[in-house]
């Protein structure tokens, strides 16, 4: 069971989505507040495993020593990383690789690690370091985040909302701090006049927001990462820009690579820019004009769902902040959208006769888009966000647990269903993190070979497949009794085939 409860907040200093810790007293560590561990195989014993697929295999002789010294006298402890060593050949090589970082996110108050970490990767950060220095610590900094959130998450000890806001955080980072530099590097070369070297995002015409659950503060635990990005001609041919588009677009592609590429020490998120204004025809990198113009005349629902979430991450973050401040207009329409609710309806439809969901069979099954998945609670809150956040500005918010409560408070659900909905959202999130943790793959979808799904039941902390798959069942029949009564009574408007508008 999750027991550890959490929020999160914007800090306003970095513009992180950092969470906050408060059903813990700071400063106790990880090993003392340990309360779950993976099931281990049948022969499996603790000792032998964290000995042997470990500590005999470390280069660093003291490294080795402080673990075996910690692992044996803290039996939770010991658990937890046998536990990780039989089911995620991932971790495992975190591990391994640094022994160090393991010992230090064990015995370390977490939260204090998180934001140690956070401070580390920025302090490291100046307009001198090169680029393959930032790249490769990058890539450090996001598997030492990687271990403490899976530590901490398959520990019990953090919630899925106070895990999600720090991978968030983390891609934050990555992001600001890739930005910053290929500004400083075109600085360095003449390109641009920076107004701040200290803040080089403020005053360059730069605008990268961040969408999807990045945007929210729900980031997966390997998922790519969505950002689109915008500039200003003007305020950039101030700063002493040439040619704005053929600048931005350099600089766009500079920070994929940065935080995207792999080098032998990994990479730090995979980059997807294919939510910016219309991607088979336009730059990587739009100008606000022609932002503006595109969202006001051709923009489609699912983009307004899109911009819900959307968050200012890097470059000149409070010209983000007014650009998403007038795109609502766009995204919050003042009248009841019956056209819309028509499309919703339609799209439920196709949704369901495409996926075949008069079944549901556990090997296989996608815990986002299957029957009772994520993707229908995520449908659930954003659709009637948008239908009524337009008279209603409580509803404009871009985390789904947080809005459930909103939709609550204005009558559109009962309270049950927010209780109901917000169990299920978050055990099917923590299931799709366990997913992603054993080989940091982007996938949600659940194995199927018997052995291999009985072996990732027992990562999940369950006996077994059939004891796994009875939860995974009442988790998806209850999302789907809720989905199926989403704008039900609504006139249909739309064709037998359903309006693709939303498929976007």
């Amino acid at each position: 069971s999750r027991t550890g409860q959490g929020s999160s907040r914007l800090d306003e200093g970095l513009r992180l989505a950092q969470p906050v810790d408060a059903e813990v007293s700071v400063g106790e560590p990880l090993c003392e507040r340990l309360k779950a561990a993976p099931v281990l195989p049948a022969r499996g014993k603790v000792e032998a495993l964290w000995r042997e697929e470990l500590i005999e295999r470390l280069f660093d002789a003291d490294a080795g020593a402080r673990l075996v010294a910690h692992l044996s006298g803290h039996e939770a402890s010991a658990a937890l990383v046998a536990g990780i060593l039989a089911h995620s050949p991932f971790l495992t090589q975190i591990m391994r690789l640094d022994p160090d970082g393991l010992f230090a996110s064990l015995t370390c108050d977490p939260g204090e690690r998180r934001d140690a970490l956070l401070a580390g990767i920025a302090a490291f950060a100046t307009p001198e370091t090169a680029t393959a220095e930032l790249m490769r610590e990058l890539r450090r900094f996001r598997q030492a985040m990687a271990l403490l959130i899976a530590l901490a998450d398959i520990g019990g000890v953090w919630s899925v909302e106070t895990a999600t806001a720090a991978l968030s955080a983390t891609a934050d980072m990555a992001v600001k701090l890739a930005s910053e530099h290929a500004l400083h590097q075109a600085a360095g070369l003449g390109r641009i006049e920076l107004p701040d070297a200290a803040e080089p995002g403020k005053g360059s015409g730069l605008v990268v927001l961040a969408l999807g659950k990045h945007g929210a503060g729900e980031l997966n635990y390997s998922s790519d990462i969505d950002i689109v990005v915008f500039f200003d001609p003007e305020m950039a041919e101030a700063a002493g820009v040439g040619e704005p588009t053929s600048f931005f677009v350099k600089l766009t592609q500079q920070i994929a690579r940065i935080i995207q590429e792999r080098t032998p020490d990994g990479y730090v998120f995979r980059v997807d820019l294919r939510l910016r204004p219309d991607p088979a025809s336009t730059h990587v990198a739009v100008s606000l004009p022609s932002a503006y113009s595109y969202y006001e005349t051709v923009g489609q629902n699912w983009e307004r769902a899109a911009m819900i979430k959307a968050r200012p991450v890097a470059g000149d973050i409070e010209l983000g902040r007014r650009f998403i401040a007038d795109l609502a207009p766009f995204i919050w329409r003042k009248y009841f959208d019956f056209a819309a609710i028509a499309d919703i309806h339609a799209m439920k439809r196709q949704i369901q006769s495409v996926k075949g969901f008069e079944t549901l069979s556990l090997p296989g099954h996608n815990v986002k888009l299957g029957r009772g998945g994520i993707r229908e609670i995520e449908f659930f809150v954003q659709t009637q966000q948008l239908v009524f956040g337009g008279r209603r500005p409580a509803l404009r918010g871009p985390r789904t647990l947080d809005m459930l409560g909103e939709l609550t408070k204005e009558n559109w659900i009962s309270p049950q269903a927010r209780d109901e909905l917000t169990e299920s959202y978050c055990w099917l999130r923590t299931i799709e993190h366990r997913l992603q943790m054993r080989n940091d793959e982007q996938t949600q979808t659940l194995p199927t070979d018997a052995a291999d799904l009985d072996a990732f039941s027992r990562f999940c902390g369950y006996p077994s497949a059939k004891a796994f798959g009875k939860e995974l069942e009442a988790h998806a029949r209850r999302v789907e009794g809720h989905y199926a009564l989403l704008f039900e009574d609504a006139p249909s408007l739309a064709s037998e085939a359903g309006s693709l508008s939303f498929t976007g």
